[in-house]
């Protein structure tokens, strides 16, 4: 009897798309200046759509069967969390504001890059030495928005206006792409440069697998999510799809300091996440998670209350109400420069929304009743 072996199943994630994923991920595209990044992106999903089209605010949407009067969305955002200058003081130190949910417990000590008018500028997050935090007796002073400041090497206003640098100018994180043991990836942006990652992929798949759509297939990375939803209310408006599948990342809760009796029972590696809420569609929810059972694909559940947090409350209320369902990728440590996340759920969910697409007719039952 012949010696039978156990094949692996070949990747969907194949070397150039991942030397993409790291290229896209370490390119700052912070939200309101996403530009760069969705140059990156269009750059690499162009051989994979018929046209594409950016709206007057930066989202990028390439269109495949453009002439096809069922439309069809897949979505992710492209901006990152970061930092503007809010203040500089005579001294050449830089105070901030906000620009999206960045963590400030984190900055101490961490390097940036300022987009500067000259280009980019290095900078870091000074922070008192211990030895002089800790002396006097009194509480030791907790990292706050208004007492973090930037040190570029400049010693005057004058030299920070020298370099470039200016009220409004944005920064980042440095902290970029690497990897860690046991199939995980770590970087600043997961959230969610990688879901724009995983619907270029399935642009690609459907064109070099040579498959044909009876509808017209818009791939949306849109731009502003972090303050508010922002870009993909525009857009939705100016497609009008009929139904949207969303993907973004949600939260691994079985890390410390997580209620799971809030927060539901999500982990990396086990596969997406889809969730139950009032934006989601139930008819096309079920549809997916047929999709999921029928194809073998691992998936999550968890609920969500009022609001999913993401890009689908968009959708579901734009216009006269379009369908829409999120398919998110789990991820630990949310909003820091060491988002994390597992490869298996990188294909899985690129996998998902596939054949979601290929399930999926304008003949499709959504009706309620």
């Amino acid at each position: 009897m012949a010696k039978t072996t156990k094949t692996k199943q070949k990747s969907i994630v194949n070397d150039n798309s991942l030397l993409f994923l790291k290229h896209y991920l370490n390119n700052a595209s912070p939200t309101g200046f996403e530009s760069s990044g969705q140059k990156l992106w269009l750059n690499y999903i162009k051989p994979y759509i018929d046209t594409h089209f950016v709206d007057p605010y930066g989202t990028a949407v390439g269109v495949i069967n453009p002439n096809e009067k069922f439309k069809v969305v897949i979505e992710a955002h492209a901006d990152e969390i970061s930092w503007f200058v809010n203040y500089i003081t005579n001294d050449g130190l830089i105070y901030l504001k906000r620009n999206g949910g960045v963590d400030h417990q984190i900055a101490p000590g961490k390097r940036v890059i300022i987009q500067g008018k000259k280009g980019l500028v290095k900078a870091v997050f000074g922070w008192p030495a211990i030895h002089t935090r800790m002396g006097g007796g009194e509480k030791e002073t907790q990292p706050k928005v208004d007492n973090l400041f930037l040190d570029c090497g400049a010693r005057s206003k004058k030299e920070v206006a020298a370099l470039g640098i200016h009220i409004g100018a944005v920064a980042t994180y440095e902290e970029g792409f690497d990897e860690l043991a046991y199939g995980y990836y770590i970087g600043r942006a997961m959230d969610n440069r990688i879901g724009g990652f995983m619907i270029a992929e399935v642009a690609r798949l459907l064109q070099e697998n040579k498959k044909k759509l009876p509808f017209g297939l818009y791939i949306v990375n849109a731009v502003q999510e972090e303050i508010g939803l922002r870009g993909a209310e525009m857009i939705a408006r100016r497609i009008k799809p009929d139904v949207a599948i969303i993907t973004d990342v949600t939260h691994d809760t079985t890390t410390p300091m997580i209620n799971k009796m809030i927060e539901g029972d999500v982990a990396c590696g086990k596969g997406p996440s889809l969730a139950y809420g009032p934006a989601v569609h139930n008819k096309l929810l079920d549809v997916v998670q047929k999709v999921a059972e029928d194809k073998k694909i691992p998936v999550q559940l968890r609920a969500v209350s009022r609001s999913t947090g993401t890009d689908t409350e968009s959708f579901a209320y734009a216009n006269d109400g379009c369908p829409s369902v999120l398919i998110s990728i789990p991820l630990r440590y949310m909003h820091t420069t060491v988002e994390m996340l597992h490869k298996d759920d990188i294909e899985n969910t690129i996998k998902l929304i596939y054949e979601t697409l290929l399930t999926l007719t304008p003949k499709t039952k959504l009706s309620y009743f």
